[in-house]
């Protein structure tokens, strides 16, 4: 019998990925979104890229900060993939308003899917939560690492995640149902996109061409095409049950490896690319003085070794992007879309 699969936030960067995934193994599939206008966007991308079994795809419109609607969303329902993730819904601006709706959205969806009799959840995890404490430059960050959240340069976003992923685990230690919970935890998502909407993360290519003065700061980078990959993987993998897997790619990239790629291989574009910079040991100055120089010295300070060896073994996952091909990707987008 065919599965159904509910994807929250369905007309996301990433959810539409999954969605793309899901529908070509033949899944059923149904996107939550809050507008009938956000779910002809999903179908007009579907359509686009061509993608196998349209009919397989169906909406429910929700409001991830409400109650209301999720029995009717998750009857029938085999599996949810919780890739949404509630925080700037509501304008929140302080560190724990951010937490709260974070975490309230994530049990919100664990608490009906448990009542709906969910086999599996797979949420969209943080990088964030994962690596951002671990300062030794020799040891490798695995997912047995969390992030201290009161780690200073945390960023408002990365510790709402964080604290709603915290959130989720220790709920399903208290649970009796049965319900399995996965996590996939993703570092800076870049990689192709299904139409314009593109991560937070191309943030990190789009700054090379705005002229800013940048630090040299390395970055943990995944294309999302993989990081979709494994949320399939990790829904159909008895294995993975009670697991977090990391996804990123083989290593990390800094933003002087990426302007010299970004000169070799895609030149016409060169003349753009901003040639002022920061020096790094100014960060430590200005740290304790500014929000954003903050999150950069900790970034810079971040152990550059991470194992996906976890998703590998355990998933079977085989990465289609090195973190060179993400970059490359993420740029050829914005380049498409006029955005660099």
């Amino acid at each position: 019998m065919t599965q159904t699969i509910l994807v929250t936030g369905a007309n996301g960067f990433l959810a539409m990925h999954i969605i793309k995934d899901l529908l070509i193994k033949g899944y059923n599939v149904r996107g939550t979104v809050r507008s009938q206008a956000k779910a002809d966007e999903v179908t007009a991308a579907m359509k686009a890229n061509k993608v196998a079994h349209p009919e397989n795809l169906s909406f429910v419109m929700l409001d991830l900060t409400k109650d209301a609607g999720w029995d009717d969303a998750l009857a029938g329902v085999d599996g949810v993939m919780s890739v949404a993730a509630p925080v700037f819904v509501n304008g929140e601006k302080t560190s724990d308003a951010m937490a709260n709706t974070a975490t309230e959205g994530t049990l919100r969806i664990l608490k009906a899917a448990e009542k709906a009799g969910v086999k599996r959840v797979v949420m969209t995890g943080n990088f964030g939560a994962v690596g951002f404490s671990n300062l030794d430059p020799n040891r490798t960050t695995t997912e047995a690492d969390w992030t201290d959240p009161d780690q200073p340069g945390l960023s408002l976003y990365e510790r709402s995640k964080l604290i709603a992923e915290r959130a989720a685990w220790d709920y399903m230690t208290k649970s009796s149902s049965g319900m399995e919970l996965v996590t996939v935890n993703a570092g800076a998502m870049l990689g192709t996109a299904l139409d314009s909407h593109v991560s937070g993360s191309f943030g990190i290519i789009k700054n090379l061409f705005t002229g800013r003065r940048l630090p040299n700061l390395p970055f943990t980078v995944v294309a999302a095409d993989d990081v979709a990959a494994m949320h399939v993987l990790a829904m159909a993998e008895p294995k993975a049950a009670g697991h977090r897997f990391l996804a990123v790619a083989d290593h990390s990239i800094d933003y002087k490896t990426i302007k010299a790629l970004i000169r070799a291989q895609r030149p016409a574009l060169a003349g753009k690319l901003s040639n002022k910079a920061i020096p790094n040991w100014l960060l430590s100055v200005l740290a304790p003085f500014n929000k954003d120089a903050r999150e950069a010295n900790n970034m810079l300070h971040l152990s550059r070794k991470v194992s996906n060896a976890a998703a590998r073994n355990v998933l079977g996952w085989q990465p289609k992007f090195t973190a060179e091909a993400a970059v490359l990707a993420a740029v050829d987008e914005l380049a498409k879309n006029k955005a660099i």
